[in-house]
């Protein structure tokens, strides 16, 4: 465990190689994935619960021991469903308290919400990524923007389809997310 990253999050997390996966083995971490495509600290798909339910409930499986490092992605579908800044924040702050309580040892880590930025369309999700780093900094967890980065790097090229990158897109994301995970002195 002592070289695993718990990264929980959506389907920009989910596939073998998402750009988050690919962030944190970029900076050493074998990854232990819980969650699932259409989830969110608000959104649920159906097949399980928002972030904080599934926790609690136990739809995930989740590692024992202590890994070396949590990290919490996601948003994107909480922006697509309409789901409030209020609502966000009440289940984001939940789940964090209950990582914290249940791997009080580990560091956590928040990635926020894949978008083009406030001044190129980006709408929601832009916001919502914004949201997620000041309740990040609130809780004095690092936190990776990226909710400029289809932007800033010029990646919406590389789009699959309105919000999910191409292999060679999450190959991109995945090598800007360890740069910025390395900054923040994330790395194993």
């Amino acid at each position: 465990m002592r070289h695993t990253a718990l990264l929980i999050g959506d389907s920009q997390s989910e596939p073998a190689d998402g750009w988050p996966r690919l962030g944190l083995a970029a900076v050493g971490y074998k990854v232990h994935f819980c969650g699932l495509g259409g989830t969110g600290f608000v959104a649920a798909n159906g097949k399980t619960g928002n972030y904080i339910d599934a926790l609690e409930r136990g739809d995930w499986k989740l590692p024992s021991g202590d890994p070396a490092l949590i990290v919490i992605q996601g948003g994107g579908n909480d922006a697509a469903q309409g789901a409030t800044d209020a609502q966000i924040v009440a289940n984001a702050d939940r789940l964090i308290g209950a990582l914290k309580d249940r791997y009080p040892g580990t560091r956590v880590a928040m990635i926020g919400t894949l978008a083009r930025g406030t001044n190129y369309g980006g709408g929601r999700r832009a916001q919502v990524d914004a949201l997620l780093g000041t309740l990040a900094a609130r809780h004095g967890i690092p936190f990776v923007g990226v909710g400029d980065w289809l932007t800033k790097y010029s990646l919406a090229k590389n789009l699959a389809d309105a919000v999910h990158m191409n292999a060679a897109g999450r190959k991109t994301l995945g090598g800007l997310l360890g740069d910025n995970l390395r900054k923040l002195n994330l790395q194993l």
